[in-house]
């Protein structure tokens, strides 16, 4: 995919004549808003931006209110963990990431040498956000973060910025601001990387002078993994065990949260066991997953952490976790199979 961009200096009649060219159905004039020409007076002052370049682009954006009604009422997130796993947890979602793997393998090898993560986890991201490129995204990008960023008082401070984010990287990675899509968040490419996290963490890793989260298959593996080291992925320690509980101390340390904060050999004193023999240094948290017949506990390190980093939500680091490994499992089947 050739993207094409707003540049800094490219002519306004330039601009215009692209804009002319791609037809939407109903404009919103946004830059006729105050909370827009403040938004726009920021561009121009502090990323040297034309005027009129950016209120052509604004007022092509178009309100959304399905956008709005998705973001106001994301149906996997109030689901139970039983319930959750099963959108994710899925032989097809499996086999496709078997097929990734191969096809990929050598890309996968080499982000593992330089990053530090494990092959089978950037290929359950792109899995879980994507199935592998197969649904980067309906919406147009441009008309996402222009509705939550002017039309959703809740976040709009964090998707202003991220709509800053969005003109600053489509004139640096030749994006067409007009035709690009994502998600109902802004989010692009194979991994969903939302425009601040394309900016500061996707890598060229083909070396073709771009970073490109569409098309190039070594730019995509590269820049997830590097998403992680960046979030302190450390290669070689544990992602989640199991655990049992007993007695009623555990409940304080539930209550904490999902970032690491006690040891083993002070959980132990609470009444919580690793269901594996682990370092009593070891730095956790103990999460609960609702199942059908009750709780079920889990310590979740240091790398599981990293994972919410991706997504603020423990379920979401489970479904990923737990897939990675039944991709991996069923990628060694098959390559010892083959052998």
């Amino acid at each position: 995919m050739r993207l094409q961009a707003i540049k800094k200096g490219l002519s306004s009649s330039f601009l215009l004549a692209s804009l002319l060219t791609f037809t939407t159905v109903a404009a919103s004039n946004y830059s006729a808003q105050p909370q827009v020409q403040v938004f726009i007076d920021r561009m121009v002052n502090e990323h040297g931006f034309e005027r009129s370049e950016l209120i052509n682009v604004l007022d092509k954006a178009e309100h959304r209110e399905d956008i709005l009604e998705l973001m106001r009422k994301p149906a996997e997130k109030t689901k139970p963990w039983f319930e959750y796993r099963k959108i994710f947890l899925t032989q097809s979602r499996i086999d496709g990431g078997v097929s990734f793997w191969k096809e990929n393998a050598d890309l996968l090898k080499q982000a593992a040498e330089a990053f530090g993560v494990a092959p089978q986890i950037i290929v359950a991201i792109i899995g879980v956000e994507t199935r592998y490129g197969g649904n980067t995204g309906r919406h147009r990008v441009l008309d996402a973060l222009a509705t939550l960023g002017f039309d959703y008082p809740p976040r709009s401070k964090f998707f202003t910025g991220e709509l800053e984010q969005y003109l600053l990287l489509a004139r640096e990675e030749d994006i067409d601001l007009l035709t690009t899509t994502g998600s109902y968040a802004g989010a692009m490419g194979y991994g969903q990387f939302i425009p601040s996290s394309y900016r500061h963490y996707a890598v060229d890793f083909d070396e073709d002078g771009k970073r490109d989260l569409w098309t190039s298959k070594a730019d995509i593996i590269g820049s997830v993994a590097n998403y992680f080291k960046e979030h302190g992925w450390t290669a070689g320690t544990p992602v989640a065990v199991l655990a049992d509980v007993q007695g009623n101390d555990y409940q304080t340390v539930l209550e904490i949260g999902y970032k690491p904060n006690t040891v083993l050999d002070a959980m132990r004193h609470d009444g919580i066991t690793p269901r594996i023999p682990l370092p009593d240094e070891l730095l956790a948290a103990l999460i609960a997953f609702e199942q059908e017949n009750g709780p079920e506990y889990w310590l979740g390190f240091n790398n599981f952490y990293a994972i919410t980093r991706y997504n603020h939500s423990p379920l979401y680091a489970m479904a990923v976790y737990q897939l990675s490994e039944e991709i991996r499992d069923a990628y060694e089947t098959n390559r010892h199979n083959n052998d």
